[in-house]
């Protein structure tokens, strides 16, 4: 036990939870015991669709599969293998997906080192760039469990139009794709016309759940990671999730539970250094799409280092991770965390998957269901096919254009103050970038600047990425957001090929439909245009860190 936590530790299978005794003995009466007196543990390792009250249970009853679909998950591998000899030297793997399609494999090919384009975005300068590199070598994974994924089938269209462009028949395109879905989905029905390679995905299985289904496993085993590994480390932390002792998983989610029960409802997620790459990006949707909702949840806040501002706070319960089973003492010589949770990657998507669904007990919420996550998509939709609102900006400050839900000062300074100012004691700022996240990589020192300027929790996404992950939490959740939107100029736009829109005008008709979700529920909103992305970006860092101090 490392001498920075009290609360003891709880380990199982190489995956250790630190400090969790202490968050359940902060409450009036214990979680935990609580849990165990309602024989919880070993009923969510039946897969009892009951937990959750009768609302749930239709919706659980078909998304209960991730308890054991690493199990399952076996039957793939001997396709992996048939399928990567199949493809020979196509070695230069794009993933197109959104939330819980892409973001487990990014954290694996990350974390063990093998390289992986993710194409989440509608971006038209990114997907270019992911188009021009190395097409000749590429294969293209389509992850949608829907099958309807707006921007997945955008990213499809641009890849067989590049391919046809380069030469290639359609019969040479089509063998240039894997498609991964459920089954019976439209998608199924498009490989086949594409003569795609075609995987199977678990049906009982939601996206957020889905690490260790073929959407986790199949780009990350063609980039060249040793999947069965990671099954294997779920494996052995499975048998210990029926049990009232030893626990970690249960522990973990009883103090997620306890904590935001008892008013710490923001979870700060920090790397320790000890070896995971990026495992909060993967938890801040599992944790925001599975409790936001209702006008209560659970606030992921994914903080760059120890060190960084938003790392703490009254509200705030802190948890590192990493791959050590021994947590670093005081990481990077910064934060005191209340809980520290380490062991190998597979053993990690298991156990924040059901502490997920354990918080989700203790909070009153059905953790598999996402009712506010289409309202945007409608929003997008319509705008799509009635045009863009005009708008007229508050006024302009360089290559900044400003908009404002409210009366703001005619100077960006004075208008980010003006956002920082309006959030409330318990509230928080959501920082929302419909920019290319490469290029316009610099952006992203905006969160730990918002945060040292309000000493709030300051959340960061590139559109339209979150809203797969904190949009449902933004639209569901208690309703104490401030957001900043930033969208930029298109400096050349790109055709979706077959759809009477460009990737630009998608980009914007997505960044004007979450606006008008979240000006329907009357929440601070300030937007900026960045008429030029590198100057208005640098004019944005430079006023928000003059606010900072």
């Amino acid at each position: 036990m490392t001498d920075f936590m009290d609360g003891g530790v709880e380990a199982a299978a190489g995956l250790a939870v630190y400090g969790a005794e202490a968050v359940d003995r902060s409450a009036p009466a214990s979680t935990r015991a609580e849990l165990v007196a309602d024989e919880v543990p070993a009923l969510l390792a039946r897969k009892d669709p009951t937990l959750w009250g009768p609302e749930a249970e239709a919706e659980a009853k078909v998304r209960l599969g991730w308890v054991d679909t690493h199990r399952r998950s076996r039957e793939l591998l001997p396709q992996l293998a048939e399928l990567k000899a199949e493809l020979g030297d196509l070695d230069h793997v794009v993933l197109a997906g959104m939330g819980g399609s892409s973001l487990a494999p990014e954290v694996i090919a990350r974390t063990l080192g093998r390289p992986l384009t993710v194409l989440d975005t509608t971006d038209p300068g990114q997907v270019r760039a992911a188009l021009a590199d190395r097409l000749e070598r590429t294969v293209v994974v389509v992850a949608s469990k829907s099958g309807s994924t707006v921007e997945t089938d955008s990213h499809r269209r641009a890849y067989w139009q590049a391919f046809l462009d380069a030469g290639l028949s359609e019969a040479e395109a089509g063998r240039h794709f894997v498609i991964v879905t459920d089954p019976g989905s439209p998608l199924e029905a498009t490989a086949q016309e594409m003569g795609a390679f075609l995987v199977h995905a678990d049906p009982e299985v939601g996206g957020r759940y889905s690490a260790l289904t073929a959407f986790g496993l199949v780009p990350s085993a063609l980039a060249g990671v040793e999947v069965s590994y990671l099954l294997d480390e779920a494996d052995a932390l499975s048998e210990s999730l029926g049990r009232d002792r030893d626990n970690p998983a249960l522990a973990l989610g009883a103090a997620l539970g306890t904590a935001a029960t008892a008013g710490r409802d923001k979870v700060a997620l920090i790397s320790d250094g000890t070896g995971i790459d990026g495992l909060g990006d993967w938890a801040e949707q599992l944790i925001a799409e599975s409790t936001g909702k209702g006008g209560v949840g659970i606030l992921p806040v994914v903080v760059e280092s120890p060190d960084s501002p938003g790392a703490t706070g009254d509200d705030v319960l802190t948890v590192t991770y990493g791959g050590s089973q021994a947590p670093n003492a005081v990481p990077g010589g910064g934060v005191r965390p209340n809980l520290a949770v380490n062991g190998p990657l597979g053993a990690h998507f298991l156990a924040w998957e059901y502490a997920t669904a354990i918080a989700g007990r203790v909070l009153g919420i059905d953790p598999f269901n996402q009712p506010n996550v289409t309202e945007s998509k409608e929003n997008t939709a319509r705008l799509l096919e009635a045009g863009l609102p005009t708008e007229k900006p508050a006024f302009t400050e360089g290559a900044v254009e400003v908009y404002a839900s409210g009366a703001v000062p005619d100077n960006l300074a004075g208008a980010l103050r003006w956002l920082i100012d309006g959030v409330i004691d318990e509230g928080y700022i959501a920082v929302m970038a419909y920019l290319d996240r490469f290029a316009d990589a610099d952006t992203a020192e905006l969160r730990p600047l918002l945060a040292a300027a309000s000493r709030r929790p300051v959340t960061f996404g590139w559109g339209p990425r979150f809203l797969h992950s904190t949009g449902q939490y933004h639209k569901g959740g208690p309703q104490v957001g401030s957001f900043l939107q930033i969208t930029g100029a298109v400096a050349e736009d790109l055709p979706v090929p077959g759809r009477p829109y460009t990737f630009g005008q998608l980009q914007a008709a997505q960044a004007a439909g979450d606006r008008q979700a979240l000006a329907g529920r009357e929440r601070p909103l300030l937007r900026l245009h960045l008429t030029d992305r590198v100057t208005g970006v640098a004019e944005l860092v430079a006023a928000v860190r003059g606010l900072a101090g």
